[in-house]
């Protein structure tokens, strides 16, 4: 259902029963990751997530680990941030 590398891979799927009695699959929530930080990325304006975290983490479908590590539920919500941790590869 999920891209290999999706934040959501390996979340787990749960079914909900709506109050009509209509049964429908959900996906859960991951928990974020505690990564280990191997330095800061100083965005510049106009700096797109996808191309720092290909420039870091090799993976531009990865933008998603800069979310988890600067406690960001979406990525809009790093366009307000000067520095961006950056978490080590891997998982």
């Amino acid at each position: 259902m999920f891209f290999p590398g999706s934040r959501y891979a390996n979340a787990g799927i749960y079914t909900v029963t709506l109050p009509g009695g209509r049964m429908v699959a959900a996906t859960r929530l991951p928990l974020p990751s505690a990564a280990k930080l191997i330095g800061y990325h100083r965005r510049l304006e106009g700096q797109r997530l996808d191309l720092i975290a290909y420039h870091y983490l090799a993976d531009a479908t990865a933008f998603w680990r800069l979310c988890d590590t600067n406690d960001a539920m979406v990525p809009d919500a790093l366009a307000a941030h000067d520095l961006i941790g950056i978490p080590a590869k891997g998982r």
